[in-house]
């Protein structure tokens, strides 16, 4: 079945409809990881959302249900140069085009994606539309410029859980699948224990956050400061998410009372809110960091890490106040990837050091938040 894909800025590509034949609509931007389209797809981030994969094979491997990072696909549409139908991998339990057809996703192929990324790269990300029942681009692209844009949307709302619960799962090993942690910490002492924000949690950060030895409690997104201090944790994470910051003022007020109360990580879309918490400012990128090769630098260390992103809105440096400094900076725009707090056990960072898809340099972020929390402790 032919579909078209229409931008809001009148750029139109014809191609052929896969998954779901359904209309979509979203904010289009690319992702240049190699593999990891699961993933991805199943990511709460992308909500409202179309992704264009920059690898031309998309769909070789199929999909399976351990490397999902929510329970179920969470972007608008899926853009691709060329989809396999016959997935080659011993854990695979069905092809690609099925699982988006069971999720009612809409996918579009054949279309020249090197030549779409170059276009959202000079035009940057907007509105854009999949179809396969209009064959009028001219009223795609009007629908297109119609579409709600992220900026000031409340995307977390769609995404985070419904109510409280624990989670003890560790890392995947071969034989055994994702085994239940026993919480040993090194040094003998009892596990630290963790409230983390659901803004659209990924399950391998709180896969890494059980490694590190913390029991986790996940909360809704409206969770008040009073009844996650009520809990007794000894840190709190704010976790990645879709859309803008600014567009979840609750969220902010909450990370804003915390502060100085408790230890606290956050990460990409939690780190944003950290910053705004901290008086900092966010703005909308052009196209966004979506992908799994992002060079970060530690200002302390010099050293560079490659690093799995996917945020469209970043911190403003020149809005840091005087008590939180920049740890890292993003080496091809020099955006801010890490800050501190100099005198409250606050750290976050733009990146995703849990990866999935990606890159694992950057893993010690969830030591650091250990040594924070065992810091706090010790001074108590």
């Amino acid at each position: 079945m032919k579909a078209i894909l229409a931008l809001a800025d009148g750029k139109i590509f014809r191609g052929e409809a896969f998954g779901a034949t359904v209309e979509a609509e979203g904010e289009i931007v690319f992702n240049t990881s190699m593999s990891g389209y699961q993933e991805v797809i199943t990511d709460p981030s992308y909500r409202g959302q179309m992704v264009v994969m920059t690898y031309p094979l998309i769909g070789n491997y199929g999909v399976n249900p351990e490397d999902f990072e929510s329970s179920r696909p969470r972007l608008s549409g899926f853009i691709i140069k060329e989809l396999s139908g016959i997935p080659s991998n011993w854990r695979s339990r069905k092809t690609l085009d099925a699982f988006l057809r069971e999720y009612n996703v809409a996918g579009i192929q054949g279309i020249d994606t090197r030549a779409l990324t170059r276009h959202i790269r000079d035009a940057g990300a907007q509105q854009a539309v999949i179809s396969t029942q209009v064959d009028n681009p001219g009223a795609l692209v009007r629908r297109a410029k119609e579409s709600p844009s992220l900026v000031g949307r409340d995307l977390v709302k769609e995404v985070t859980c419904h109510a409280p619960y624990d989670w003890d799962e560790g890392e995947w090993e071969m034989g055994r699948g994702y085994g239940k942690c026993s919480f040993q910490r090194a040094d003998g002492r009892k596990p630290f224990f963790v409230v983390a924000y659901d803004l659209g949690i990924k399950r391998n950060i709180l896969r890494r956050l059980t490694q590190a030895g913390c029991k986790t409690r996940v909360v809704p997104a409206n969770t008040s400061a009073d009844d996650v201090l009520a809990m007794r944790p000894d840190g709190v994470f704010l976790s990645n998410g879709p859309g803008d910051p600014e567009g979840v003022p609750y969220v902010i007020e909450n990370a804003r009372r915390l502060l100085g109360k408790v230890p606290i990580l956050g990460i990409c879309l939690g780190h944003q809110i950290l910053n705004l918490a901290m008086g900092g400012s966010t703005y909308k990128l052009k196209f966004g960091h979506h992908g799994g090769n992002q060079p970060v630098m530690d200002l302390r260390t010099r050293k560079v890490e490659i690093t799995a992103q996917n945020h469209g809105f970043a911190v403003d440096g020149a809005s840091l106040k005087e008590d939180v400094e920049a740890t890292s900076i993003n080496l091809n725009d020099q955006t801010v990837e890490g800050v501190r707090h100099k005198k409250y056990p606050v750290i976050s960072v733009q990146y995703h050091p849990e990866a999935s898809p990606g890159p694992r340099d950057s893993s010690h972020v969830f030591e650091e938040f250990v040594e924070l929390m065992k810091e706090d402790h010790d001074q108590r």
